[in-house]
């Protein structure tokens, strides 16, 4: 079962740093935290996405850590075009990460796994432990927010 649960968290964080050898290090240390977290499994979500948020959230401090945003920027999906027009220019790219940063959750963190991650709406349906038309919705919901605070 941890096997598993490795190679999916792994799969996940090679997706968001696009450096296996970096998500293999973020791997083995999502898996060290949650072996010696303070707070244990309360079993509020699946264990997956326990995992898969430690993953994420070291994935983030290491990105910060290098200064790597670069590339994130660099890998937007062809469906959001209408943004990637936006980002091309650094000033609409910082305008765009600031309404990012003040969507409230999940529609944050549900924009961030399509467009950065690039994960489907299924993959990301399954790390919320949801359905993949609620990730379909919920994308939709954030872009429009985005488009609506940014115009």
């Amino acid at each position: 079962m941890y096997n598993s649960y490795y190679m999916q968290v792994y799969s996940y964080v090679v997706i968001i740093v696009k450096n296996q050898s970096l998500a293999e290090e973020i791997t083995q240390n999502t898996f060290y935290k949650a072996m010696t977290a303070k707070r244990p499994y309360e079993g509020k979500a699946g264990e997956l996405t326990w995992l898969c948020s430690i993953a994420k959230n070291l994935a983030i401090d290491e990105c910060r850590k290098n200064k790597k945003f670069s590339e994130l920027d660099e890998t937007l999906p062809q469906q959001t075009a209408d943004l990637a027009d936006k980002v091309s220019d650094t000033d609409s790219a910082l305008q765009i990460h600031m309404v990012l940063h003040e969507l409230p959750e999940p529609y944050k963190e549900v924009f961030q796994l399509r467009v950065f991650g690039e994960l489907t709406f299924a993959q990301i349906g399954m790390v919320f432990g949801k359905t993949e038309n609620w990730a379909r919705v919920t994308y939709h919901r954030a872009r429009l927010k985005i488009k609506e605070r940014i115009d």
